[in-house]
């Protein structure tokens, strides 16, 4: 489970108020400095960089159990003024220092670890002056990063980076504290984070006290299941038929995007779907794939007829620019089972009465995934993008409300909202996927996911197609090109 800033701060007073006096801050700086040996056992000079506020008092405490353990030298910088420490910093301070720990005006040319203990949950705006040098310094520092809680100046809610991104880093890891933080797993927490590691300080969360969580992260079975393990009286249509509506042709300019709805095909075809039908919104032309024959190409207005539409998964829009807005409106109505992907959502955003559609559906029973990335989410919120990345999980979890669909907001940490639940980050993936045509294939995997497994609910059916989508970059051999096509072809059975 994932805690915002807010709930984080209201579990802290909690500890705070059963502990000993510094008995939190303590278990945090022991915590940190056990890692920290852990991580660089070799290092013999480390950078304790200490701040304003209680993430400092947690360096504090570290760089002092650090140089009781005979570290050759711990150099700890100070920012901001002493006097003005919060209680518990200032007792870490001050015990440190009574120790021998001795505080350096300046950062060192060079370290084998450096702690970062500048700024936590206080984070609210990009850092000036002496702390902002600071921060810029360890972002771009080469040495191996050991962030305190979070990585300096970064949101705890959102993964908004305050400040200039890195132009270049060495290794990083993270130890929250207490709580885990969405912002470690979304937009620009996962690169400034590196490898997350969690202590909870010994602080039992009970039913009755501890706060509300914010949304959740991993914890999703994304591995396929053996078709084999199936009944042996099945058949294809045991596993559902597919249809993906898109791939426009060629217009005036020349520019066409059939492969889309081929990539979506392949996908949905790779992903266990008994059958797949593929209506392609390129004039009527008669078209095959020769790599892939099992799918059934079909005129779209044979796609979007009654009787089949009652039974189907449809993913509509992936290449199908303005060809696929006559084509929604019957969707929006009959479809059982509607993964809506790309130029359908541009369509949604421009049309109210589709909007109006959409939002009946849930009501109907009947099932809708929406997979905008950041700018087609502008478009639906009509907000813009920089509004839309600000927070991510907020705009994710806003599209869902309002649609009454599950919003699969696609990025670095994918977002899966729905109305009935938590928002869910998805821990798999990587920037492998950057590359055109991935997302058609993460809108065949839905589809197939929809249609093979019925019975799971709709969610975890969701999150299970995009888990797999980023477990497959992650496995991706190293040295081979990710292609969307070669994505597609790796996609296996549920």
């Amino acid at each position: 489970m994932l805690h915002s800033a807010a709930a984080t701060r209201q579990l802290e007073a909690i500890a705070q108020e059963a502990l000993p006096a510094h008995e939190l801050m303590k278990r945090a700086g022991e915590a940190v400095a056990r890692l920290a040996r852990a991580w660089a056992p070799h290092a013999r000079r480390i950078w304790v960089a200490t701040g304003p506020g209680n993430n400092g008092g947690d360096g504090w405490v570290a760089a002092h159990l650090l140089h009781k353990a005979g570290i050759p030298e711990v150099w700890v910088t100070q920012v901001g003024e002493p006097a003005r420490l919060p209680p518990d910093a200032a007792w870490a301070r001050h015990a440190a220092l009574e120790a021998g720990v001795t505080v350096r005006q300046h950062a060192p040319e060079a370290a084998d670890l450096i702690i970062d203990a500048l700024l936590g949950l206080g984070a609210s705006r990009p850092p000036t002056g002496l702390l902002g040098e600071q921060i810029d310094t360890i972002r771009n520092s080469a040495s191996p990063v050991l962030c305190v809680d979070l990585p300096s100046a970064l949101d705890a809610d959102t993964g908004a980076c305050l400040g200039p991104l890195p132009r270049t880093a060495g290794a990083r890891l993270t130890l929250s504290l207490l709580t885990l933080k969405p912002g470690l797993f979304t937009a620009h927490g996962r690169d400034l984070a590196g490898d997350v590691w969690f202590d909870d300080l010994g602080v039992a969360q009970t039913e009755t006290e501890a706060p509300a969580a914010c949304a959740t992260w991993g914890g999703v079975d994304h591995l396929p299941t053996d078709r084999a393990k199936h009944a042996h009286a099945s058949h294809k249509g045991s596993f559902g038929d597919v249809a993906i509506l898109g791939g426009q042709g060629p217009q005036i300019d020349g520019a066409g995007m059939v492969g889309a709805a081929v990539l979506a095909a392949r996908a949905a075809l790779h992903g266990g779907a008994g059958r797949v039908f593929v209506g392609l919104l390129d004039g009527g032309a008669n078209h095959w794939d020769p790599q892939a024959p099992e799918l059934m190409v079909r005129r779209p207005d044979r796609l979007t007829e009654p009787e089949f539409l009652a039974q189907a998964t449809v993913v509509a829009g992936c290449g199908g620019g303005q060809a696929v807005a006559e084509y929604l409106e019957p969707l929006l109505r009959l479809a059982k089972r509607l993964v809506l992907d790309a130029d359908a959502l541009n369509q949604l955003a421009g049309t109210p009465a589709l909007s109006k559609l959409i939002k009946t559906r849930r009501h109907n029973g009947q099932e809708t995934v929406i997979t905008p990335h950041p700018l087609e989410a502008a478009r639906l919120l009509g907000a813009t993008t920089s509004e839309v990345m600000a927070d991510r999980l907020r705009s994710a979890t806003a599209l869902a409300h309002e649609l009454g669909v599950v919003c699969v907001l696609k990025g670095a940490g994918t977002v899966v909202a729905s109305s009935d639940a938590l928002p869910w980050i998805n821990p798999t993936g990587n920037a492998r996927l950057a590359t055109a045509g991935t997302g058609d294939v993460l809108a065949g995997m839905l589809g197939a996911s929809l249609s093979v497994s019925p019975g799971l609910p709709l969610r975890e059916r969701v999150e299970r197609a995009v888990a797999q989508h980023g477990a497959l970059a992650d496995t991706w051999p190293g040295g081979v090109a990710l292609s969307a096509s070669r994505l597609a072809d790796a996609v296996q059975t549920w």
